[in-house]
């Protein structure tokens, strides 16, 4: 496994567009919440690790009209690799369903452990500390204002994450521990949004306000 990880490793380092939130080191945390999250479910495997390095090989901007299609456009793109690597048809088949079920803008079920362990393992990294710093590095990129100055929490207008950085927690975020696939992935999941409970309640003292407990 040891020599397939520096394989694939490679192949996202050279082929896939990296960015803030979206680069090697998010695949090594994707990769360690997988493999958290199957020694509770019978160990990893190799679709697993294939799949934990290769989903975000198609690395569409947040913005991109297309953007809905990245991971299945990510699991097309991997076929070829894990020819190459020497995966059996079946093994190809369970990686590329991995891949393609991870997004949350794709709206595809996993119907398979590894499916399920790769999309807890990819949220998990939007939560907790790690999560809130990614999320503002991708609206950074994208100079999308912090907030709000007028309504900071949306309490009184639609959450708008194309405009503030802080809207996307609601329309996205704090949703995700409630669509976790496993037992693991859900423990976590609440540990890391405790993490972010936290900072909007700071953020809140911070700037003046109430903090948001319609989102808490």
């Amino acid at each position: 496994m040891h020599t397939l990880r520096h394989a694939l490793r490679q192949i996202a380092q050279r082929d896939m567009a990296q960015d803030a939130a979206h680069d090697l080191p998010h695949l090594d945390r994707v990769w360690e919440n997988c493999r958290i999250i199957a020694a509770d479910m019978g160990g990893t495997s190799r679709p697993l690790l294939a799949a934990a390095y290769l989903h975000d090989l198609v690395n569409l901007p947040k913005n991109a009209p297309n953007r809905a299609q990245a991971s299945a456009l990510s699991a097309q793109a991997a076929v070829s690799h894990l020819q190459a690597l020497g995966f059996p048809e079946n093994e190809i088949a369970e990686t590329t369903h991995a891949i393609a079920a991870h997004s949350f803008s794709a709206g595809i079920e996993p119907e398979t452990d590894t499916a399920r362990i790769l999309r807890d393992a990819d949220r998990l990294d939007a939560l907790g500390a790690i999560g809130i710093a990614r999320a503002f590095a991708v609206s950074g990129a994208l100079n999308r204002p912090l907030y709000d100055a007028d309504d900071p929490f949306a309490r009184t207008r639609d959450a708008n994450d194309t405009q503030f950085a802080l809207d996307h927690w609601p329309r996205k975020l704090l949703r995700l521990p409630d669509d976790m696939q496993t037992e693991t992935g859900r423990r976590i999941a609440q540990k890391r949004l405790a993490t972010m409970h936290r900072f909007l309640t700071d953020l809140a003292d911070e700037i003046g306000t109430q903090a948001p407990t319609h989102w808490i």
